[in-house]
């Protein structure tokens, strides 16, 4: 592909709902490109139906009616003459088989190409697209276990704890760690059950569990023109449910060498599978700062903004200009890590029962504002949550010129966030932002079983200057030349002392 291929795009239909459906809606308005919604019963009255430039209604409310119906979305595509589909997260942007079904209706999907896709969804595919390439992988099985006694002689081998996961998997599902080999029969027949009923595919396969992993994540953007960069990695170790719900970039656990590294990994990755457009390669890191690939996502992650955050980059911007045709407008050397940012995502749950989805009506929904704060939401007072999407009703996220500065601005963001009628994360989020573990930047994916335990949101958890200062270095525990190097000389972990502080000033 040349300039002379270029193909402007005049019209997306957006392929999702609630607050990516706006998010993807604001940036094309501003390239001056307009807007298509489809919408389900449940959102006949929704944010980002009247926002786009068009709606269209497309059938009831479960999702599998309508917004997971393919052929719906394209039929309503044609209809307005939308000359591209953008499919947002979740629902169809992962499906291979609806992005083939997109372009040969000769319009544009803005995403990566159908083999890209078809290789990044199963995890077994891309472990091996990626071997020739030199990028580290969790000691394991490349091929679908058959049997147990087949995954018995593996566990032999490679020990225990380990881990069964779906190869078409995500979110945990499909997922069982194992610690002996007498509860190896059923925790296989567990996985297998639920990764066909999850995924329509029961294919897994078994790894070495690495115990205290961090999540890092690498963002990547790929033309058509064989250019490929990383905009540097998000840490995603706080997990619910395998879930993640506080993103941050930079890790507070990576020297720039280590960046460096994961970040060409990251793009060789991305080359394995000719990738084109916005994607995001995700590691594990252990505790000795080794990493591992775990899978590439092959669209535009949730916690994308904290990227666009620390480079100023809007990435929807430039995975329509992918999509039209266009080579990148910068360089790796042209990219560089600006402030810190956090992102705290909103669900609708209640994080004292075990993060259960809550439903009900948004009595009162005011969001905070201020500088380097910033809400990616779909919802408006007054408006019922559904029990047919998910319970994510927003993404908080705040920038500041280093990590300190970012935690104290979540911390006074989510005292201002006013939502009432039902229950919402952002007590946790409070929680786990003012956490010790957390302000060291000390921490790993099971920050939620070792500090979330119940009552403690009950519990007055302030903390003076000199405790906080003890905590922190009680949790670090032996030293760490990667951890965050000051504590705030004011900087309290409870919501009561932001609001003390801020009305003394």
């Amino acid at each position: 592909m040349n300039a002379t291929t270029v193909r402007p795009i005049h019209k997306i239909l957006v392929a999702n709902r609630g607050e990516i459906a706006l998010r993807v809606m604001k940036t094309a308005r501003e390239m001056g490109i307009r807007s298509v919604a489809v919408y389900s019963d449940a959102d006949r009255e929704s944010a980002f139906a009247r926002y786009a430039d068009e709606a269209i209604y497309i059938g009831p409310s479960p999702s599998s009616e309508s917004y997971l119906v393919g052929a719906k979305i394209i039929e309503a595509a044609k209809s307005v003459n939308a000359d591209a589909i953008h499919p947002g997260y979740g629902f169809l942007s992962e499906n291979a088989a609806f992005a083939n079904s997109v372009r040969a209706a000769g319009i544009a999907f803005i995403g990566p190409q159908v083999f890209a896709i078809k290789t990044m969804g199963s995890k077994l595919a891309a472990k091996e697209a990626v071997k020739p390439f030199g990028v580290p992988l969790v000691p394991g099985t490349d091929h679908p276990i058959q049997n147990v006694k087949e995954a018995q002689e593996v566990a032999e081998n490679i020990g225990f704890p380990l881990l069964i996961k779906a190869s078409a998997g995500g979110g945990g599902k499909g997922m069982r760690v194992v610690e002996k080999m007498s509860d190896l029969p059923n925790a296989l027949e567990r996985a297998v059950s639920e990764a066909i009923n999850s995924f329509g595919d029961g294919s897994v396969f078994i790894e070495r569990f690495v115990t205290s992993p961090r999540h890092i994540e690498i963002q990547i953007l790929a033309d058509a023109h064989g250019n490929c960069v990383h905009l540097f990695e998000r840490e995603c170790s706080i997990q619910r449910r395998h879930q993640k719900v506080i993103e941050e970039a930079p890790s507070a656990a990576l020297t720039p060498e280590l960046r460096e590294e994961m970040g060409k990994c990251a793009i060789q990755v991305a080359k394995s599978c000719k990738y084109e457009g916005a994607g995001t390669v995700e590691f594990l890191l252990d505790d000795e700062h080794r990493f591992y690939f775990l899978e590439m996502n092959t669209r535009l992650q949730v916690e994308h903004p904290v990227t666009e955050c620390i480079t100023n980059i809007d990435l929807v911007r430039e995975q329509i200009r992918i999509a039209e045709g266009h080579a990148l407008p910068f360089q790796q050397s042209d990219l560089e890590i600006r402030g810190h940012a956090i992102e705290v995502r909103v669900y609708a749950e209640d994080a004292r029962a075990g993060f259960l989805p809550t439903t009900g009506t948004l009595d009162r929904y005011m969001p905070p504002t201020g500088p380097g704060i910033r809400v990616d939401d779909g919802v408006e007072e007054g408006q019922e949550i559904s029990i047919h999407y998910d319970p994510m009703l927003s993404k908080l996220i705040v920038h500041g010129q280093n990590r300190e500065t970012a935690i104290e601005r979540a911390l006074m963001a989510i005292d201002e966030y006013e939502i009432t009628g039902v229950s919402t994360t952002l007590d946790f989020g409070r929680f786990a932002i003012g956490h010790a573990a957390f302000r060291s930047g000390n921490f790993n994916t099971h920050f939620v079983k070792e500090h979330f335990q119940e009552g403690v949101l009950d519990r007055n958890t302030s903390l003076n200057d000199a405790e906080l200062a003890q905590l922190v270095v009680a949790t670090i525990g032996k030293s760490n030349p990667n951890k965050v190097q000051s504590v705030s000389s004011n900087g309290p972990t409870s919501s009561t002392n932001w609001k003390k502080r801020r009305h003394a000033d």
